[in-house]
């Protein structure tokens, strides 16, 4: 392959083999070379692993990979050449034509080599080999190998290097806004040469609204420069409405343009204020936001930048306005979305720092083994290298509005969980001594936290220092965004210096303390930055004008942070791991969203966490609302009971007024006002037929029905995309739905379903959405989950028609067929 000058895609056409790996870290089993595309996930490809896996990753495994690919440039004596990884995982060791370049131990913070000095005129080959041993390093399941994109830049002596571009807005009015590009000027040559910089500006229809010549004197080496400028009537970007302008800097020499660099950003001012919240754009407003891990589903952690594009279409049907990047730096291309679909980004770089979290407890501050041996070990070391190469990667993306230092990182300093004032047992707090942590503040006065903490010896690395030292080195490189961090014990940390480093405090449940902060540091800003996908969360944000808003753990399901074989996960998403929505996701609709919606779901009284008592439905004993946790109560999709079986209909809105029909006989009128949990309530005698409910709000009706089913007698397939271009990596994602004679949805009798796909099309995989589904994404049957499943497809490099049969395999004569077009 031989490499054209610019700066260019470098995922094609590598050659890959990995070496399976035990406990120990010993080699038990050895692949052959093969042929893949990058971004590359091993651990997905080899499936769930009982025996060697462990819940916290979600059973699956890691190893040894290699990675290699030949090519060639021309003329390379007067070429500088950059090798650009976005993200390898983990402790990668990178090679050209035997040399080693550098060693990267972080797998989620962006790196680059300069290959130039190691090339030859003919066949060179770069090798990336990835120690991915240590495969129980997370509280989730992370990846393995180059899992996101790469790029190879073959430039001229004079160039912009990676990352050289840092574009801010500033004095932002309806009418103007100031524009500085601040940017790096590289001259490799062995003079200092007069070249022409041009400038330019287009709008998001493609328009050229600005455009500037320099002339410029390059120095040898590379120096820093700026180019202010002013731009009228700015459109600005804001919330679902990501107004993108791209600059490009064209560099010429003798008449002739040697580089061009193109930055692409948004327009938009922000600020918080200790009591009233958020502002963005001056908008006074409440940030609706959910917590992300980087990996998403059957695909691992190498994602599609389609099956992110889907995902975040279903978040922000939702209401969603902020995403948080839980628990690491996440891909260019999610940024890239982010920023287009006009999300707000809090952007995480680290979970644990120098003291090591357990990887299988939470809540112990130690790990036990070499397989659990994490990010801590390499802090000290990396951690400004890793903070500073993601800042430079992702600082002109308008999304980002926060930078994270850390999650969770107090209870892994013993002086600070022992200041708080509450007693600890394993993940849980102990609550025998009748506080307890979650709906309790802190049972210490102020004076006995400082005490506490004076009391106590302090760690060989200081919280708060180390949060001087991090806060510090992102402000060096970006003051237009605000650093935040997670804080679970903060009561402990606004005496102990944690703090006192931060320009918001985010809090991880604990509610409780709002109140209690805001009366003891009325001028700090805080927010949720990990809350219960419960009604309880969001209403003590509404009641505060000065908590900000918060994140809900979590927007999608993600695999790890489980422990019992077969659950690969724990379901606490709105989203399944499919990326289908659950009953939460119409709740937080019915929050979050302006427009009529409504939802209904249904569950026997027995098994119900609501009963009927006299005319009312009332909890059951021992729950109570304002205190459910992470997982939503259980409930169901269909209409299908014994006869005349008691069941509380459950309906989600934000309508006014809700009226529910059975066979379109009227169940009675109810409002919203008197749920206090905001969910309306019907106790129903099971008849077969019909489930209807209709309600208003501002002068509009909306419906939601759901029937009685049958037998699955029928497949129903479609496609979000039936034509792919080729040489794009799109993706179709296939829903399939199983439904009765009379075409109803079938909820509740599932299927295995037999897939064959002829055609040229690559399939990512098969799912269900099931927390228990531990079958290999790339297995031709799947057994559906609520009557659905989800097959991802992704375009070839060849022109064709893709044919997709789906059949049951109790029953082959039931199926159907589907067409994905790649042109």
């Amino acid at each position: 392959m031989t490499i054209s000058n610019g700066r260019n895609s470098f995922n094609a056409d590598w050659m890959f083999k990995h070496y399976n790996t035990d406990r120990n870290g010993k080699v038990y089993e050895k692949t052959n070379w093969r042929k893949i595309q990058i971004p590359h996930d091993w651990s997905i490809e080899k499936g769930f692993d009982k025996e060697l896996g462990e819940g916290n990753t979600g059973f699956l495994t890691g190893g040894l990979g290699f990675y290699k690919k030949e090519f060639t440039i021309d003329d390379v004596e007067n070429k500088i050449v950059y090798i650009h990884f976005d993200g390898v995982y983990n402790h990668s060791e990178c090679l050209l034509n035997g040399t080693k370049l550098g060693y990267h131990p972080y797998g989620y913070s962006p790196f680059y080599y300069r290959l130039d000095e190691h090339l030859t005129n003919g066949n060179n080959v770069l090798e990336i080999n990835v120690d991915r041993t240590r495969y129980l390093d997370s509280r989730w399941y992370a990846g393995s190998g180059i899992y996101r994109n790469v790029e190879i830049q073959v430039l001229d002596k004079i160039h912009i290097p990676v990352w050289g571009t840092f574009i801010t807005t500033k004095d932002i009015t309806n009418n103007k806004a100031n524009i500085q590009i601040d940017y790096d000027l590289a001259n490799y040559y062995n003079d200092q040469e007069q070249v022409e910089l041009t400038f330019k500006i287009v709008d998001s229809n493609n328009n050229l609204i600005y455009e500037k010549q320099e002339q410029i004197q390059a120095q040898k080496g590379t120096h820093k420069h700026k180019h202010e400028f002013s731009l009228d009537n700015p459109k600005l970007w804001h919330i679902h409405n990501g107004v993108i302008y791209t600059s490009t800097i064209e560099i010429t020499k003798d008449n002739k343009i040697i580089d061009s660099y193109e930055t692409k950003f948004g327009i938009r001012k922000f600020h918080f204020d200790p009591d009233k919240g958020f502002y963005l754009n001056d908008q006074n407003m409440k940030i609706k936001g959910i917590c992300l891990h980087h990996e998403a589903g059957l695909v691992g952690s190498a994602v599609p930048k389609d099956v992110w594009r889907r995902r975040l279409l279903k978040l922000q049907i939702l209401g969603c306005n902020a995403i948080r990047m839980a628990h690491n730096p996440s891909s260019t291309e999610l940024l890239d979305l982010c920023d287009e679909m006009g999300f707000l980004v809090q952007d995480e770089f680290f979970d644990e720092w120098d003291r090591a979290k357990d990887k299988r407890q939470n809540m112990e501050n130690t790990h036990d083994d070499y397989l659990s041996e994490g990010y801590a070990k390499d802090f000290l070391k990396w951690s400004e290298t890793d903070i500073t190469n993601t800042v430079l990667s992702h600082k002109n993306h308008p999304s980002i509005f926060q930078w994270s230092i850390g999650n969770e990182i107090e209870w892994s300093y013993n002086r600070f969980r022992k200041a708080s004032g509450y007693p600890f047992s394993g993940f849980y707090f102990n609550q025998e001594f009748g506080q307890e942590y979650y709906w309790d503040q802190t049972p210490y006065s102020i004076e006995e936290i400082r005490h506490e903490l004076s009391t106590f010896e302090k760690e060989t690395h200081d919280l708060g220092e180390t949060a001087k030292r991090l806060s510090k080195c992102v402000k060096s490189l970006d003051n237009t965004r605000l650093v935040i961090a997670n804080s679970v014990l903060p009561s402990a940390s606004f005496e102990g210096g944690f703090t006192d480093e931060l320009d918001v405090v985010g809090l991880s449940y604990r509610a409780v303390m709002y109140d209690y902060l805001k009366e003891h540091y009325p001028n700090k800003i805080i927010m949720g930055t990990e809350n219960w996908v419960q009604y309880h969360e969001w209403k003590a944000v509404l009641d505060r004008d000065f908590v900000s808003g918060l994140f809900l753990w979590t927007g999608i399901d993600y695999v790890g942070e489980t422990r019992e074989w077969p659950h690969k996960l724990t379901k606490s998403g709105m989203i399944d791991i499919a990326g289908f929505e659950g009953p939460s996701y119409y709740m937080y609709k019915s929050l979050w969203q302006n427009e009529p919606s409504i939802h209904i779901t249904t569950q026997s009284e027995d098994q119900s966490i609501f009963q009927q008592q006299e005319d009312h439905i009332v909890e059951k004993e021992n729950i109570n609302w304002k205190r459910l946790k992470w997982i939503w109560h259980k409930v169901n999709k269909h209409w299908n009971y014994n006869d005349n079986e008691k069941t509380i209909v459950e309906v989600y809105s934000n309508c006014d007024e809700v009226e529910l029909f059975l066979n379109d006989n009227s169940l009675g009128k109810k409002k919203l006002q008197d749920f206090e949990d905001h969910i309306y309530k019907w106790a129903v005698p099971f008849s077969k037929g019909e489930l209807k409910a209709v309600g208003s709000k501002n002068g509009k009706s909306t419906t939601y029905k759901i029937a009685t089913s049958g037998k699955p007698t029928k497949i129903q397939l479609s496609s979000d995309k039936d034509i792919l271009h080729k040489n794009t990596k799109e993706c179709s994602h296939i829903t399939i739905r199983l439904l009765d004679d009379q075409n109803n949805r079938v909820y509740n009798q599932e299927e295995e379903l037999l897939f064959t796909i002829n055609g040229n099309i690559r399939k990512l995989g098969l799912d269900n959405g099931s927390d228990t589904n531990v079958q290999s994404p790339l297995d031709n049957t799947v057994t559906t989950e609520n009557g659905k499943a989800l097959l991802i497809l992704q375009e070839s490099s060849i022109s064709n028609v893709a044919n997709i049969k789906v059949q049951l395999k109790s029953n082959q004569d039931c199926s159907n067929t589907i067409k994905i077009t790649v042109k």
